[in-house]
C-alpha cells in the first residue's frame, strides 16, 4: 500500500508538472513584429506554426539544455548581429539552424552555429582549413551570418525575403519571391508562405517570450580574444579553467592551437552571477551625489582603458594594412601633419580619410592618433561610455569606432558644450525621446590625453613613443597610455615605467590571473 501510494505521488506530481510547462507554452499571436517588419498571421497559419511551437516544448529536459545554450551564447549573438547593422530579431535563426551546437553537421555537410557549407564560409571570410573552422566559432561566425544576411537583405530590402534566402540562396530566393515584397514592411503569412519562415516565427515566438525564460544554470560566457601563435592548454593555465573545458567551447581549433594570422575569440564558461560593465548602480541623479557611485571604480569606466583595441603587426602600426583598430582597418599617424600628406601616405583619397573618420575639413591629423580606413560601425562593441574630462563627441567616436553621428543620435546630443564630465552615453541603444542621459560622480578622474608626444619613437629606450603618449595633469603627476605588444608582461612593464605590478593592476582593473592582450591599452600614473 506505502509503494502504491509512493508511486501515486510520483505520477500526480509528474501531471501536474507536465500541465504547469504546457501552461507557460505560448501563443502564436495574430500579429506580431519582426526585425523592421508587420507580420500577419492567418488563422491557419498560426494552427501551423502552433504546432511547432508545441514541439519545442514536448520534452521538457532538451527545452532546458536548448534554453541553457541559449542563456549563454544570446548576449554575444546579439552584439555581433548589432553591430553589423542586423536586426536583433535574426538571433532566432541560429537556434533553428544548429541548436546552438557548434560542431552540428547537417546531411547536405553544412558546418558549425550557422550551418556553413566551405564555399559559402569563405565568401564571408571564415577560415576553414585542416588548422581552423571558424564556422564553429561563435563570435567568428556570428559575423559571416550578418554579413551574409545584410547582404542578401540589400537585394530585397525585406528581411522576411533575406531571410528565406538564407536557406535557398540568393537567386533562389529572388527566384521564388520576385519583386513582390521588395520594400514592403507588412508581410502576410497563410498556408502557401514559405515553410522556412514560419518555422523561424515558431522559434522567435518559442524562446522569445517572457515566459520561456524559466531556466539558467547560473552560468555565464566570457571572451578573451587572442593573437597567436599560442595553444589552449596555455591559455587554460593564465585564465584559471581546464584545456578539456577550452577544447568543448572552441571546438574551431581542431588540434588546440591558436595561429597568428589573425584575432581570434576564445571563449568559456564561468559559474555564479554575470559581473556587469552596465552603469545600473551609478545612475543616480547629479544632485543626490552624497549617494552617488564614484565612477572611476566601476568596470563601465575602466572598460574604457581597453578601447581603441588594436591587433595586428603593431611594430609597423604606422603603415597601412598592417593592424586593425576595434575590428576596422586602421593606421596609426607617426606624426601630427596635414590630411593630404595622411592620406597621401596610407593610400586612400583625402575626401574618403575626412569621411570615415568624421574629419572636418582642415583639421590636423595629430601623430599617436589611430584613424580608420574603412567605415566605422553604428553600435560599439560595449553598451556604455562614461565621460571623462576633456572628451569630446569625436574623441569618443574614434576610441569606439562608432559613426560620430550614430553617437550623437543614440544619445540626443549635438555639441561638445553640452557633454559633461560623468554622463553615461549610450553606444548601442537610442536613448528615449526626453529621456534625460544619467551623469555619475567622479572622484580624482583619470585625464584624458591633452598633448600627444611627437618625438621619435628611436628618442628613448625607456619612453616608446609609438606605445605610449604622454598626458599632462594639473598635478604633480602624469599619466602614460602604453599599448600593450607582443612579449609584453605587467613584470616588464612596471620595470620599464619604474611602478609597481600591483599599482597597474589596480589602475586598469586586471583580476587576479594577470591576463593582458596585445593592442590593450594600459594606463601608468607616473611622479
Amino acid at each position: 500500500m506505502k509503494t502504491y501510494s509512493y508511486y501515486s505521488l510520483i505520477f500526480i506530481l509528474s501531471l501536474f508538472f507536465s500541465q504547469n510547462v504546457l501552461a507557460q507554452i505560448p501563443q502564436v499571436p495574430a500579429e506580431l513584429e519582426f526585425a523592421d517588419l508587420i507580420v500577419r498571421i492567418n488563422p491557419q497559419a498560426r494552427r501551423e506554426i502552433q504546432l511547432d511551437v508545441d514541439a519545442q516544448y514536448r520534452n521538457p529536459s532538451y527545452f532546458k539544455i536548448k534554453q541553457d545554450r541559449v542563456n549563454l551564447y544570446m548576449p554575444i549573438i546579439e552584439r555581433e548581429l548589432r553591430n553589423s547593422g542586423v536586426p536583433v530579431d535574426l538571433k532566432y535563426l541560429v537556434i533553428q539552424e544548429s541548436g546552438l551546437i557548434g560542431d552540428a553537421v547537417s546531411t547536405s555537410n553544412a558546418v558549425g552555429f550557422w550551418q556553413f557549407k566551405q564555399g559559402t564560409a569563405e565568401e564571408v571570410f571564415l577560415r576553414v582549413d585542416s588548422q581552423i573552422d571558424e564556422r564553429k566559432n561563435i563570435v567568428s561566425s556570428t559575423k559571416g551570418a550578418a554579413l551574409y544576411l545584410q547582404k542578401h537583405n540589400n537585394a530585397f530590402d525585406n528581411w522576411m525575403c533575406a531571410l528565406v534566402s538564407y536557406q535557398m540562396g540568393l537567386g533562389g530566393a529572388k527566384a521564388y519571391f520576385g519583386t513582390q515584397y521588395n520594400g514592403k514592411r507588412i508581410v502576410d503569412v497563410d498556408r502557401n508562405s514559405h515553410w522556412y519562415f514560419k518555422k523561424f516565427l515558431a522559434h522567435k515566438i518559442a524562446f522569445g517570450s517572457q515566459t520561456t525564460r524559466l531556466v539558467s544554470s547560473g552560468q555565464y560566457m566570457m571572451e578573451e580574444r587572442v593573437q597567436g601563435p599560442t595553444t589552449l592548454a596555455a591559455l587554460a593555465k593564465k585564465l584559471g579553467v581546464t584545456e578539456k573545458h577550452l577544447e568543448e567551447y572552441n571546438l574551431w581549433t581542431r588540434n588546440g592551437k591558436i595561429p597568428g594570422d589573425r584575432v581570434y575569440t576564445v571563449v568559456y564558461v564561468k559559474d555564479g552571477s554575470l559581473p556587469s560593465v552596465q552603469p545600473a548602480i551609478i545612475t543616480e541623479a547629479p544632485q543626490q551625489s552624497s549617494n552617488a557611485a564614484v565612477a572611476t571604480s566601476t568596470p563601465a569606466y575602466k572598460q574604457a582603458n581597453s578601447f581603441p583595441r588594436i591587433a595586428g603587426n603593431t611594430t609597423k602600426a604606422s603603415q597601412p594594412d598592417q593592424i586593425t583598430v576595434n575590428n576596422l582597418d586602421g593606421v596609426q599617424a607617426s606624426q601630427t601633419t596635414t590630411q593630404s600628406t595622411f592620406s597621401d601616405r596610407v593610400g586612400i583619397r583625402e575626401n574618403k580619410l575626412r569621411r570615415l573618420n568624421d574629419l572636418d575639413k582642415g583639421e590636423r591629423i595629430e601623430a599617436g592618433d589611430y584613424y580608420y580606413t574603412e567605415k566605422k560601425k553604428a553600435s560599439a562593441e560595449v553598451a556604455t561610455h562614461i565621460v571623462r574630462p576633456g572628451e569630446t563627441l569625436w574623441s569618443i567616436s574614434q576610441k569606439y569606432g562608432i559613426k560620430l553621428s550614430a553617437l550623437k543620435s543614440k544619445n540626443r546630443i549635438r555639441k561638445d558644450n553640452d557633454l559633461k564630465a560623468g554622463m553615461v552615453l549610450n553606444l548601442q541603444e537610442h536613448r528615449k525621446r526626453g529621456e534625460d542621459i544619467p551623469v555619475v560622480k567622479i572622484t580624482n578622474p583619470a585625464p584624458t590625453r591633452q598633448a600627444v608626444a611627437t618625438a621619435s619613437p628611436a628618442q628613448s629606450n625607456n619612453q616608446p613613443a609609438v606605445n605610449s603618449t604622454q598626458t599632462n595633469t594639473t598635478s604633480s603627476t602624469s599619466e602614460t597610455t602604453h599599448t600593450v605588444a607582443s612579449g609584453d608582461t605587467l613584470f616588464n612593464i612596471s620595470k620599464r615605467y619604474g611602478v609597481t605590478v600591483n599599482q597597474l593592476k589596480n589602475w586598469n582593473n586586471i583580476g587576479t590571473q594577470n591576463i593582458i592582450s596585445i593592442g590593450q591599452k594600459l594606463v601608468i600614473f607616473r611622479p
